[in-house]
């Protein structure tokens, strides 16, 4: 019986090593990763979860409130059916916490609608804010919001916004002096429109711009607010086969002026951009006119011409793509950057903008030299 003892050890044993290696490798990778930052590379990355209790999810925010980052995304069955919720993340010393269902659509006993787009943001003064989206689809969704006054770690009860309000519709919103939340939003009900709408750190108090762009001539949703030097806004975002637009406004956006694209290439899929605090301005898209692949950065020092910096991802043949990124600098000048991974994962990317190499886009193609880290 000894040889047989020995042989069933021996089969235990590789067991043991092969479940380690399943279980670990992606901590490990991860591990690998995080530390890269501390050799001078530009950019660390990691997956908020590597298991979650659906199967697909998309549409990812990041902020940093409380010395800690919250990510949120909408997960269930896939978009649009009536089990997506709104699901958050938070991190503290180096670990991400199980994601926990934070905002669901239902209305009733009988009746549950999908949640879309949440937005995480946290005003200089006041509770954490986290607006969605609630409908069956974009064309007849209505804005909802929940706060939290611990970081994210417990959420007040949901209210939805007053009518003809959505809150900020994919991207974050800026706070301008005096406490005002200027919200870039957008609608689709009659062609994709931008608009922009005020609030104050309570949610409470609510107006809105009328459309700035005529869908005739430039299908646009989804904008993100630039600041420059001169006290000028710049949204820039999302447009249907026909690149990456940008607006411009005088007056802190009470009023804009006319729509036209950057040089730059968009399949119709959510961008991000933040104004550093060194000036520049990053954007975060997918520099092609009909792929969800590549998943770029670039930045630019007066938002009308830009800069390769890096390629995030680039897999021509990833089912679903890379997507719908989020972008923040946190206090400690660090670039955070999340985005859907395939329609299976949200991904998380730190990044040293002091520290990445760039080179110039020209005629809107990106530079061969600048390719995935």
């Amino acid at each position: 019986m000894a040889p047989l003892i020995k042989q069933e050890r021996g089969a235990q044993r590789r067991l043991y090593v092969a479940v380690l290696t399943y279980v670990l490798t992606p901590a490990i990778a991860a591990l690998v990763s995080l530390g890269a930052h501390a050799s001078g590379e530009p950019v660390r990355s990691e997956f908020l979860y590597e298991v979650a209790p659906y199967p697909s999810c998309h549409a990812s925010t990041i902020v940093e409130s409380g010395g800690g980052l919250v990510a949120a995304w909408f997960g269930g069955t896939h978009e649009r059916h009536p089990d997506v919720g709104v699901w958050v993340s938070r991190k503290a010393k180096e670990k991400w916490s199980r994601p926990v269902e934070v905002a669901n659509g239902v209305i009733n006993d009988e009746t549950r609608l999908p949640c879309w787009n949440p937005v995480l943001f946290q005003p200089n003064e006041g509770p954490l804010m986290l607006f969605y989206k609630v409908g069956p689809t974009p064309r007849d969704w209505w804005g909802m919001l929940k706060v939290s006054t611990d970081h994210g770690r417990t959420w007040s009860a949901a209210r939805r916004l007053p009518e003809g309000m959505v809150g900020p519709v994919k991207n974050k919103p800026i706070e301008l002096a005096g406490g005002t939340l200027l919200c870039p939003a957008s609608s689709e009900d009659q062609g994709w429109r931008v608009h922009f709408e005020f609030t104050d750190a309570t949610g409470e108090r609510w107006r809105r711009t009328g459309p700035v762009n005529e869908p005739a001539k430039i299908l646009a949703i989804q904008p993100s607010i630039l600041t420059h030097a001169d006290g000028r806004l710049q949204a820039i975002g999302r447009t249907r086969s026909s690149g990456v637009f940008s607006i411009w406004s005088d007056d802190r956006g009470e009023s804009w002026g006319e729509m036209d694209r950057l040089d730059l290439p968009n399949p119709s899929s959510g961008t991000d951009a933040v104004t550093l605090s060194d000036g520049r301005h990053l954007l975060v898209y997918n520099h092609s006119p009909a792929s969800r692949s590549p998943l770029n950065v670039a930045l630019s020092t007066d938002g009308e011409q830009w800069q390769a910096a890096l390629v995030l991802e680039d897999d021509p043949d990833a089912p679903n793509g890379f997507s719908y990124p989020a972008v923040i600098q946190s206090s400690d000048g660090l670039v955070h950057i999340t985005y859907t991974w395939k329609r299976e994962r949200i991904k998380h990317v730190v990044v040293d903008p002091t520290k990445l190499d760039l080179a110039p886009i020209v005629d809107g193609r990106w530079p061969e030299d600048v390719t995935s880290k």
